[in-house]
């Protein structure tokens, strides 16, 4: 509780500046960032904190460290080590060295497919409900986080370049690349301090030829966004002790 509650108090602290990086994406990317809000707002935050369900997701933007915590347990990364703290052995049934960071991911679309070791390659438009959406495919350089055999497809709409979809392969379990895609459409964004973050995200069922059909279930609700320019400490994402 201790941990959540920090987070009401970074508001009031003085923000923390940081140098722009030379950019190598490519021009329509860089637009799709812009409409989100730019990618010059998005590193000078810290901290970015939401609600998904009961759990509450906060991050370190530049240390990627991470913790999430529920009524029921805490997960987190540390920067060395993938920690889970539970009240009982059915409280998480999750893997969690594949969780802690998944839905930062999902949220942080699409700043983080600006990250350092990336590949972009422009690929053929998705075409859905007839509207085409141009995209760029995302590949990472070797050694680049824990799975850098993931691709990620990002499409944007064609008039206003707001993130639309994203299709992503899981390499964890296999840790070997492979081109079974799954879809997620990005349905409602919200602006938190300048930036267009999601709000809601839908699984989509795929045909025989890659394109979306129908939701596959619900949509994913993320709520209480939270961004700052201030840090936390690092013992804020570190296991609890004697809990």
């Amino acid at each position: 509780m201790k941990k959540i509650l920090l987070l009401f108090i970074l508001g009031c602290v003085a923000s923390c500046k940081n140098g722009v990086k030379n950019e190598s994406f490519p021009l329509k990317l860089g637009k799709v960032f812009e409409k989100h809000g730019g990618i010059d707002l998005w590193r000078k935050a810290q901290i970015l904190s939401f609600n998904k369900g009961e759990e509450v997701h906060t991050a370190d933007l530049h240390s990627r460290k991470i913790v999430i915590n529920s009524p029921k347990y805490s997960l987190g990364f540390d920067g060395e080590e993938i920690w889970l703290d539970v009240e009982n052995s059915d409280s998480f049934k999750g893997n969690k060295d594949f969780y802690y960071n998944l839905y930062f991911y999902f949220y942080a679309m699409p700043f983080v497919l600006a990250d350092d070791g990336i590949i972009y390659e422009k690929v053929a438009d998705l075409v859905f409900e007839g509207t085409k959406y141009p995209g760029y495919k995302i590949s990472y350089q070797a050694n680049i986080g824990t799975s850098p055999d993931d691709n990620y497809i990002l499409y944007y709409h064609p008039k206003n370049y707001q993130m639309e979809w994203l299709a992503y392969t899981v390499t964890f379990n296999s840790k070997e690349s492979n081109h079974d895609y799954h879809m997620i459409k990005y349905t409602t964004w919200q602006s938190t301090n300048g930036l267009l973050l999601p709000k809601e995200i839908t699984w989509y069922k795929m045909d025989e030829k890659g394109f979306p059909t129908e939701p596959e279930k619900p949509a994913t609700e993320f709520t209480l966004p939270f961004i700052s320019e201030a840090k936390l400490s690092d013992s804020f994402f570190e296991k609890p002790i004697g809990q």
